[in-house]
């Protein structure tokens, strides 16, 4: 699981609604040592939100399948919708950030943390842009809907299979009512 649901919780309980990037930051400093090795850099998740949903954004957060979702706000706008989650690689985990507006169309994604030794190619804004405006209806297929990258095969087709299960259950808590 992305960040750790217990200070996901612990940040959300203890903070409210902030800024989405405060969220991340806010109290790190004695938590730290507790996120699990597979967990993205608080700092770089807090940019990646800013960079997707605009500086000035808040999030506040969701327990959903043991699974962290933020919504994310500006003022008492609701923007979308966003998750960091763990792929495995060839033989490491892939950390990246899902995030969609509200409608559950892809916004971007972004690769947080890319632990092999080949195949980073994935983390290259125009592969990654290929995905915007996607949605739980698109199929999401390499080499049809997504563009394959030489050499990082293994990663390409990871990536492709998480956004595409992160869209589902995105999906499946909005056919619920729990999103």
């Amino acid at each position: 699981m992305g960040l750790g649901a217990r200070w996901w919780n612990r940040a959300a309980r203890s903070l409210g609604a902030v800024s989405g990037a405060s969220l991340l930051l806010l109290s790190v400093a004695g938590l730290t040592g507790r996120l699990s090795a597979q967990s993205a850099p608080p700092k770089k998740v807090g940019a990646a939100l800013d960079r997707v949903f605009g500086p000035g954004t808040r999030a506040d957060s969701l327990s959903l399948d043991g699974t962290i979702v933020l919504r994310m706000f500006r003022e008492n706008e609701l923007l979308g919708y966003a998750q960091v989650r763990n792929v495995k690689g060839k033989d490491q985990p892939i950390t990246y950030l899902v995030a969609t507006d509200t409608a559950l169309q892809l916004k971007d994604i972004d690769i947080l943390v890319y632990r092999e030794p080949y195949g980073g190619e994935v983390a290259y804004e125009p592969w990654r842009r290929q995905f915007r405006g996607k949605s739980p209806a698109d199929s999401l297929v390499v080499d049809r809907q997504i563009r394959g990258i030489s050499g990082a095969t293994i990663s390409v087709n990871a990536v492709t299979a998480g956004v595409r299960a992160a869209l589902a259950s995105f999906a499946r808590w909005r056919e619920d009512g729990r999103l």
